[in-house]
């Protein structure tokens, strides 16, 4: 789909029912956010991450999993892990069950449905998550009012709003993941593009966290921060 618009590509993922990410072909449907190319970047990271370790158990989550993509390639690429995606809104929970389903990952990837970490609530998991991955919506609300505003014509507000200054979410992951990561577990975020100064900044005031640092993409745009909990 490449040399074609979001809008386009959007449109043409509902059409057939599928779009393609990192390799693995993946439901699509109404309600839930096409996943972009852009987001690789965020899934690759976080694979080479725990790659040369593929047959240690490690324990991830994926928060805000739209489709579940993120989950999905995580599930296919780490064989041993195991992984808990979570979102807010029916249609991204369903979506993400069926293509959980459809690519047989049912007994090592946990669908759950809450406002970010309170769908972990009393699944006994804190302090034992090797790395917390999110793709969270980081379009500020007064650009999806203005510029921004034809996104929302076929896909979910929630997947785009971020809130005042497009980093409210990724504000309550931060605060929220140090309980459940170990000592060292990662974070890893997808960020808009000129954001990394404010992610950085927010790192900085939420505290806990150490090593931080940036991704970038095939045209040199940094689009991922991670860090370690301290």
């Amino acid at each position: 789909m490449s040399g074609t618009s979001n809008t386009d590509n959007v449109t043409l993922a509902y059409q057939a029912g599928w779009q393609r990410f990192c390799g693995i072909n993946l439901l699509a449907a109404p309600g839930a956010l096409v996943p972009r190319a852009e987001t690789e970047l965020l899934a690759r990271t976080t694979a080479r991450l725990f790659e040369p370790s593929a047959g240690w158990a490690v324990r991830l989550v994926d928060m805000c999993c739209g489709s579940g993509n993120l989950a999905c390639f995580l599930g296919v690429t780490l064989p041993s892990a195991e992984i808990w995606a979570a979102d807010l809104t029916d249609p991204c929970v369903d979506l993400t069950r069926r293509n959980v389903a459809q690519l047989d990952l049912g007994e090592r990837v946990h669908v759950l449905q809450g406002d970010l970490f309170a769908a972990l609530h009393d699944l006994e998991l804190e302090g034992t998550v090797d790395a917390v991955v999110c793709n969270p919506p980081y379009i500020s609300s007064g650009k999806l009012a203005g510029d921004s505003a034809p996104l929302l014509a076929q896909e979910p507000r929630e997947a785009f709003d971020g809130g005042p200054y497009g980093i409210s979410i990724h504000q309550r992951v931060m605060q929220q993941a140090l309980a459940y990561l170990k000592p060292g577990g990662w974070i890893l975020f997808e960020f808009g593009l000129g954001q990394e100064r404010q992610i950085e900044k927010l790192f900085a005031r939420v505290g806990g966290y150490t090593d931080f640092s940036l991704r970038f993409d095939e045209h040199g745009q940094p689009r991922v921060a991670l860090a370690r909990k301290g």
